[in-house]
């Protein structure tokens, strides 16, 4: 059993790649078990990525769930989407470390380095503010995404005005499905002990703590 250093620090999971055995809440099936119709969805993911990703055969339990809850991403992931690729996978990847879902932050920064062409923007992703690296509209994207997911937080008026500043009202429905969607996906995944299948790997940021 191995164990690649987990980098948490304050209340966010900034990156984690845990190859540990922990059990999750619930036992995934062969896929041969599941329901004609919604295998093509998990060949899919095989061709991908190299295998099938467990939440997909963890909502699989439930196949009419699962084949809706697959299409209502794809249709919010599409090419077509008015929100930037980049700024999509920035919202997810920051959704799924406020969240602490192991399984997000791997596959999603994963998806992120592919898009933005670097990891820059993974690794200063917890600390955003601080950085430079990051457009207007990255930066209001990622601002808006952590007040809809800190449940102490609430969108202000004068957020509001910034973001119809920047995006028309369709791409703000669009933003905030996609965010409110990543919510779903990441409670979902945190709550069953899904773990990170090791899509990224990335080092873990030195220790800020005094010894």
């Amino acid at each position: 059993m191995e164990t690649d250093i987990i980098s948490v620090s304050n209340d966010t999971l900034q990156v984690t790649i845990d190859t540990t055995e922990d059990m999750m809440l619930v036992n995934e099936k062969n896929v041969n078990e599941y329901p004609v119709f919604i295998r093509p969805f998990f060949w899919r993911q095989k061709k991908k990525y190299g295998e099938v990703l467990k939440p997909g055969l963890l909502w699989g339990r439930s196949p009419w769930l699962f084949s809706t809850v697959a299409m209502l991403y794809g249709a919010l992931d599409r090419r077509r989407s008015p929100i930037d690729p980049v700024i999509r996978s920035l919202v997810t990847v920051r959704v799924s470390q406020i969240n602490w879902c192991e399984f997000c932050v791997d596959i999603n920064s994963k998806t992120l380095m592919e898009r933005a062409g670097a990891q820059v923007k993974v690794d200063q992703l917890e600390f955003w503010r601080d950085s430079n690296i990051y457009t207007h509209e990255e930066r209001l994207a990622i601002e808006y995404c952590e007040v809809m997911t800190y449940s102490d937080l609430q969108v202000s008026d004068e957020l509001a005005q910034r973001l119809k500043a920047v995006y028309s009202e369709d791409a703000i429905v669009e933003l905030t499905g996609l965010i409110a969607f990543q919510n779903l996906s990441s409670k979902f995944n945190a709550a069953l002990n899904v773990p990170a299948q090791g899509f990224c790997k990335i080092p873990a940021q030195p220790s800020t703590t005094n010894d």
